[in-house]
């Protein structure tokens, strides 16, 4: 399986995903990445902070925009160069995130493409940020 190369691809190409974050998304990611924060994992905690009630982890909600980088925007075979992030609202459990990027830049001579990052919850911006990825070129 391999994603598109840079012949492929033009400034406002774009593409999304969307997704539902459940208790047991949230439970997988602070076992996986090891931050066991308790406004993520614990209600009682949690109902004391500015959040009024447990929250996604932010880098959940951002690992969403590095799912569609890999696999539909450049796709398989590209590789996260940076990233820039922005938390701009909560994710709560079952929200529904929608993770879209956008070309916004193509340097050719280096073969890097960069995307404008966007995750949002009803229409509002939850994560927001600019990436740059490596792409093959067709023919090696």
């Amino acid at each position: 399986m391999s994603g598109l190369q840079l012949e492929d691809l033009s400034v406002g190409q774009s593409a999304e995903r969307a997704w539902t974050v459940s208790e047991a998304v949230i439970q997988a990611f602070a076992e996986v990445s090891g931050d066991a924060n308790p406004v993520h994992l614990d209600e009682a905690y949690a109902s004391t902070t500015q959040f009024k009630g447990r929250i996604a982890h932010g880098m959940l909600a951002a690992s969403y925009i590095s799912a569609v980088i890999g696999m539909q925007l450049p796709g398989p075979g590209s590789i996260y160069l940076s990233q820039s992030l922005k938390f701009r609202r909560p994710v709560k459990i079952g929200d529904g995130v929608t993770a879209r990027v956008e070309i916004v830049a193509i340097d050719e001579a280096k073969a890097h493409v960069t995307l404008r990052t966007v995750c949002s919850v009803n229409g509002k911006a939850v994560v927001e940020g600019e990436a740059v990825v490596m792409v093959s070129r067709r023919g090696g």
